[in-house]
C-alpha cells in the first residue's frame, strides 16, 4: 500500500514539474511561441477582415496571459504580405456598430419581480431582425513596427521556419513541421513576428497591439489550421467586412459560428481606411474552439444566399399596465365585477319570479 501511493504521489509530482517545464503553445490563427520554460496563452482572438474579391487585409489582435517576457509568432499568408501596425480603434468602432438593440417589451401576467410579488426587471437576448533550386528559406522583408520585429518569410521546407525562430533564441514544437506541410505544399508564404512588452522585463498580458496584414486573394481565407496545436480552448472573434453577408463554409471542428451582426455600415476614422471610405456590408462572428485539435483546416469564407440584417436585441421587460395600473388588475377585477353583477342579476330575475307567482295563486 506504501508503494502504492509513493506511485501515485510521484505521478502527480511529475504531472505538476511537467506542466511548469514544458512551455504551452497556445496558438491564435498563427502559432505563438514562448520563450523555452516561459508559458503563454491566447485567450481570444480578434481580427477585422476586409475583402473586396481581389485582396484582403487582416487587422488582429490577440488577448494573451501567461508568463513569458518574450514570444514569436507565425501566420501563413497565400501570397505575399506586407505588415504594418494596426489601429486598436478599428475595434471600438466595431464595438459601437454591432452592440445589441435595447427594446422593450410587456407581459401581461405578474412575474416573480412584479407587484404583488415585488418589483424589477429583467434583460433577455434573442430575437433577429428581419521552385526548385530556391533557398529552403527566404526572407522578403524585415521591419521594426512598435513592439513588434516581423519578418516575411518564404519556405520550401517546413523546418526552415524552426531554425530561423531557433536562430532568434526560440523553440518550436517538434508539431509545428507537421501542421505547416499543408500551407509549403500549397507554395504559401509566412509572417513570423517577435514580440515583446514595452516595458522590458514584465509578461505578456492583456490586448497586444494589432498588426495589419494585406495580401491578395481571390478568395475569403482565414488561416486557423495551426490553432490545432493549442492546449487550451480558443475563442475567435471575426468581423468580416465585404460586399455582402458572409459566412463560413465549415465550422473546420469547432462550435458552430454565431453571427451576432450582420448589416450594411458607412465606416468612419480609422475603420474607414479598411474600405477607401465605402459602405461595406458587416457580418460578426463568434466562435469558440473547446477542443483545438479537431480543427482541421483554414477558415474559408462565403457568400450567404441573402443579405438578412440581423441584430442582437437586449430586452427590458415590463408588466403591461395603463394609468400606472397592471392591466392584469384590471382585467381581473372587471372579470370578478362582471360575475358579481351577473350573479346579483340572476338573483333579482329569481326573486321576480317567485313573486309573480305568488301574486298569480
Amino acid at each position: 500500500m506504501r508503494r502504492r501511493i509513493m506511485a501515485v504521489l510521484f505521478a502527480l509530482l511529475a504531472t505538476q514539474l511537467g506542466s511548469l517545464i514544458s512551455p504551452a503553445y497556445a496558438c491564435g490563427c498563427g502559432a505563438m511561441i514562448p520563450d523555452r520554460m516561459a508559458r503563454i496563452g491566447v485567450d481570444r482572438e480578434t481580427s477585422v477582415v476586409r475583402w473586396d474579391g481581389r485582396a484582403e487585409q487582416i487587422v488582429m489582435r490577440f488577448t494573451v496571459g501567461g508568463d513569458a517576457k518574450r514570444a514569436a509568432w507565425i501566420m501563413p499568408v497565400p501570397n505575399r504580405a506586407a505588415v504594418e501596425l494596426g489601429d486598436a480603434a478599428v475595434f471600438d468602432q466595431l464595438a459601437t456598430l454591432t452592440r445589441p438593440e435595447r427594446k422593450t417589451r410587456t407581459h401581461f401576467w405578474p412575474r416573480e419581480r412584479d407587484w404583488p410579488f415585488s418589483a424589477g426587471s429583467r434583460d433577455g437576448v434573442g430575437a433577429p431582425l428581419p521552385g526548385a533550386g530556391a533557398p529552403a528559406v527566404g526572407v522578403v522583408g524585415r521591419e521594426r513596427l512598435g513592439d513588434f520585429d516581423v519578418a516575411r518569410l518564404t519556405a520550401t521546407d517546413p523546418d526552415a521556419l524552426r531554425d530561423w525562430l531557433r536562430s532568434n533564441g526560440f523553440e518550436l514544437p517538434d508539431r509545428l513541421s507537421t501542421e505547416l506541410r499543408p500551407y509549403v505544399d500549397q507554395k504559401w508564404e509566412y509572417v513570423a513576428v517577435r514580440l515583446a512588452p514595452r516595458e522590458p522585463g514584465t509578461p505578456l498580458r492583456g490586448n497586444l497591439d494589432p498588426l495589419r496584414i494585406r495580401f491578395d486573394s481571390d478568395r475569403l481565407v482565414y488561416p486557423m489550421r495551426l490553432s490545432r496545436m493549442a492546449r487550451t480552448a480558443q475563442s475567435l472573434g471575426l468581423y468580416v467586412l465585404a460586399d455582402h453577408r458572409m459566412e463560413p463554409s465549415s465550422p473546420i471542428g469547432g462550435d458552430a459560428p454565431e453571427v451576432t451582426f450582420a448589416g450594411t455600415v458607412t465606416p468612419h476614422g480609422s475603420l474607414a481606411d479598411l474600405t477607401d471610405g465605402k459602405p461595406a456590408f458587416l457580418t460578426a462572428i463568434d466562435q469558440r474552439f473547446p477542443e483545438p485539435g479537431r480543427i482541421d483546416g483554414d477558415h474559408e469564407l462565403r457568400r450567404t444566399a441573402a443579405d438578412t440584417p440581423y441584430r442582437r436585441a437586449v430586452y427590458h421587460d415590463e408588466l403591461l399596465t395603463v394609468g400606472g395600473v397592471p392591466v392584469w388588475l384590471l382585467t381581473v377585477g372587471g372579470a370578478l365585477a362582471a360575475v358579481i353583477a351577473a350573479g346579483l342579476a340572476a338573483g333579482l330575475r329569481i326573486r321576480r319570479t317567485r313573486v309573480l307567482r305568488r301574486a298569480a295563486a
